[in-house]
């Protein structure tokens, strides 16, 4: 499973969903259509920015099945390994925005 850490997204969540798909969203779609699944690491934010992480993280799901992709928020760490060696095991999960 190939983890894209992002950084530099705008606490605004309009501009963070419009900067994720102009400065990351190739890199990750790039890994799916090389047949990587992957695990999408953004940082921590506030309620407003969960419609547009899970929008998204949803939409890759359908658009690559099978390969898998879920998008985990956290500043890294313990948490955020154990959480991708949990996703990293369960071939079932897809399409999942989680907060660490």
């Amino acid at each position: 499973m190939k983890r894209i850490a992002v950084d530099g997204l705008p606490q605004d969540p309009l501009a963070a969903a419009g900067a994720f798909h102009q400065h990351w969203l190739e890199q990750v779609e790039q890994a799916l259509d090389g047949g990587e699944d992957a695990l999408i690491l953004v940082p921590p934010a506030d309620h407003t920015h969960r419609q547009w992480r899970l929008a998204m993280v949803a939409g890759l799901a359908r658009k690559y099945a099978p390969r898998r992709i879920n998008m985990v928020a956290g500043d890294g760490g313990e948490a955020v390994d154990a959480t991708e060696t949990y996703l990293a095991a369960a071939p079932g999960i897809t399409g999942q925005y989680l907060e660490t």
